[in-house]
């Protein structure tokens, strides 16, 4: 036993309490610079979760358990900041307006087989929406945005 809980002891054998009632000094006053640092650290830094400040903390001098640093970071109510999500849709798409005649929208696909050696060959196919008519086909083994220009 250490001398401060021998007298702490003695103290309240004397005034005839039990030790369990005797007040004990707080160990949080010593944290309150830290709590400090913590929430001025995490307020310039959003995206450092604990256990980053934690590190970074120790470069200033602070030197604390990481369980004790995360304890406080929960009570302080400190978390990384969540990101923004997709922004909803206003209001509500137009729908695609129905040809009239031909040349007024044209559709893109692409078709991909392969030859019976292994190898594979991609089909692009324009075709008018109107008339349903095959304006052109391109046919290779590999399709680069010149070989289709063309």
């Amino acid at each position: 036993m250490t001398e401060k809980n021998d007298r702490q002891r003695r103290a309240c054998a004397l005034a005839g309490i039990d030790l369990r009632v005797c007040p004990r000094r707080s160990a949080r006053s010593a944290e309150a610079g830290l709590r400090e640092r913590l929430k001025e650290l995490s307020g310039e830094r959003r995206r450092f979760g604990y256990r980053r400040l934690h590190l970074l903390l120790g470069r200033e001098g602070w030197h604390v358990k990481w369980k004790k640093l995360y304890r406080i970071y929960r009570e302080e109510g400190l978390t990384v900041r969540k990101r923004g999500g997709r922004k909803p849709v206003i209001g509500t798409r137009a729908p695609m307006a129905i040809p009239q005649g031909p040349n007024q929208r044209w559709s893109l696909a692409f078709v991909s087989d392969s030859l019976s050696d292994g190898r594979r060959f991609r089909v692009l196919c324009v075709i008018d929406d109107f008339s349903r008519e095959c304006l052109a086909t391109v046919v290779d083994t590999s399709l680069s945005g010149q070989r289709v220009g063309r």
